[in-house]
């Protein structure tokens, strides 16, 4: 394998600034060894491969610095791709995808077959080692099927068919991998008490399992900045109560619902930090999680 090309961006910075952005970062690494952080994987970090490359290193770095990174992926737009190929157009109530029979099979392959083996690819391209696990494994993420009650009109269930909801997460496969130095690659896919297949949102699985495995952090990769208000501005540090607003008069609302909704119990359920980035930025982890600077919302219970 040939060696990357060096960043151009970086070509101008000499040994000594290398040395100094190194020292600054020294102090995080000790801070967070040995930690875990749960890193939930979409957008378009997921589609543009320079930022997958910079995804992957970028794992890799945190587990050779010593910490424990875990990967739980989505894979909206590689479903959709897949859906349309087989002349079905996929339905969403509330930011959930509505899955029929046919729809969850086409969510299995497409999430635990090429998603997770691209991603688990990448990582081990990278100099790491990446093992794919899916709600199944090692009875990794028990389910339900999903009671959606319409958020206008509580009178009101909406049927979203295989879509799951958590009943219970045993970590125990995936904290023996991380004692083997491993990086645990998941889909967000359940089973049911009759081993029938759920669709669960994998924003709702990573903020679930970081709850699970005491998290450091908890970091939601997204297509924006992080959690914007209605005039379009950053907001970089949101409590359970200024997110209960922004639910209120519509301002978080969409895809961005479950994503807060899990992010928020996530931090109220002891994870110490929850962050929604943006993963357009190249080594958007690293910069949170290595440098003082914020890069974008981070979710705090009080």
């Amino acid at each position: 394998m040939t060696s990357p090309t060096p960043d151009p961006d970086l070509s101008h910075i000499g040994p000594r600034e290398k040395a100094e952005i190194l020292a600054q970062a020294l102090p995080y690494i000790r801070k967070f060894h040995g930690k875990t952080m749960v890193i939930k994987y979409g957008g378009n970090a997921m589609t543009d491969p320079a930022l997958q490359q910079d995804f992957a290193e970028d794992v890799v770095l945190l587990k050779l610095v010593g910490m424990n990174p875990v990967v739980v992926h989505g894979g909206g737009p590689q479903i959709e791709a897949a859906l349309g190929r087989l002349g079905k157009k996929g339905e969403f109530i509330q930011g959930m995808r509505v899955t029929d029979a046919e729809t969850m099979e086409v969510v299995e392959w497409v999430l635990a077959g090429e998603v997770q083996q691209d991603i688990v690819g990448l990582i081990n391209q990278a100099g790491g080692k990446a093992v794919g696990l899916t709600g199944r494994d090692g009875g990794l993420i028990r389910a339900q099927k999903l009671k959606m009650v319409d958020n206008k009109d509580p009178s009101v269930e909406h049927d979203v068919g295989q879509v799951g909801d958590i009943v219970s997460i045993d970590p125990s496969v995936v904290k023996a991998l991380q004692d083997d130095a491993f990086i645990p690659v998941i889909s967000p896919i359940g089973f049911g008490e009759h081993n029938e297949s759920y669709n669960i949102n994998a924003d709702v699985v990573a903020s679930k399992l970081a709850e699970v495995l005491k998290a450091e952090k908890l970091m939601l990769l997204t297509n924006t900045p992080g959690v914007l208000d209605k005039a379009g501005n950053l907001l970089t540090d949101l409590t359970a109560r200024r997110i209960d607003e922004l639910f209120a008069d519509g301002t978080i609302s969409g895809g961005m619902l479950p994503k807060i909704a899990g992010a928020l119990d996530a931090a109220k359920a002891g994870v110490n930090a929850v962050h929604i980035i943006d993963g357009r930025v190249p080594h958007a982890m690293l910069l949170e999680i290595l440098t003082d600077q914020a890069y974008g919302t981070m979710i705090r219970a009080r």
